[in-house]
């Protein structure tokens, strides 16, 4: 259900939008802009999506975590995870983090 989810949005980021493209991240499936990635579905079935570390992410109405996929080292930093319980808004906060790599350049 999980990566079927995930699968159903990229395709429509990606047919919608110049410069997104499928492509992958840990060896997971990602969206990319610009062979930048912005998105991705975790190993543990979680969408994660880059936000940068400035950005002000309790404005966002959607529990989520710092993405932390290493035992031993601290989170990745900009970098926020989705459980599929929450996948409703995927959609939307892809959205949003691609806007934000946009902007970036």
């Amino acid at each position: 259900m999980e990566l079927e989810k995930f699968e159903e949005i990229r395709t429509q980021v990606c047919a919608r939008y110049a410069d997104v493209t499928e492509g992958k991240m840990m060896r997971s499936p990602a969206i990319h802009y610009k062979k930048k990635v912005f998105a991705f579905l975790s190993r543990k079935n979680k969408m994660v999506f880059k936000f940068g570390k400035d950005y002000p992410i309790h404005r966002l109405d959607v529990q989520m975590q710092e993405f932390s996929p290493f035992k031993t080292k601290k989170p990745l930093k900009g970098w926020y995870e989705v459980d599929f319980d929450k996948n409703q808004k995927w959609e939307n906060l892809t959205e949003i983090a691609l806007q934000l790599i946009k902007e970036k350049g």
